[in-house]
């Protein structure tokens, strides 16, 4: 029967201090989640697109409960270019 080490456990990168990203400030970022610019698509498409993140979080709910598969929350932007 092996041991248990009394050390202190390894740091995971959850208990690191990140830095904030190098680009806006967290205050930033909130208010982007309030700015109707993300769409949620599926494997067949576009599902909804120029809503907030929570309207998003609520439509991805709905489409969880319908069964449809591969959602997922993106911006605006990055739902244009998948349209290409």
């Amino acid at each position: 029967m092996q041991e248990l080490n009394d050390e202190k456990p390894s740091e995971t990168a959850h208990d690191k201090e990140v830095a904030p990203a190098e680009e806006g400030s967290s205050e930033e970022v909130g208010s982007d989640l309030s700015k109707q610019i993300w769409s949620v698509v599926a494997f067949d498409g576009l599902a909804a697109s120029g809503i907030t993140y929570h309207e998003a979080k609520a439509k991805m709910a709905q489409l969880t409960g319908e069964k449809v598969s591969g959602l997922c929350i993106i911006t605006d932007e990055a739902a244009a270019r998948m349209a290409k």
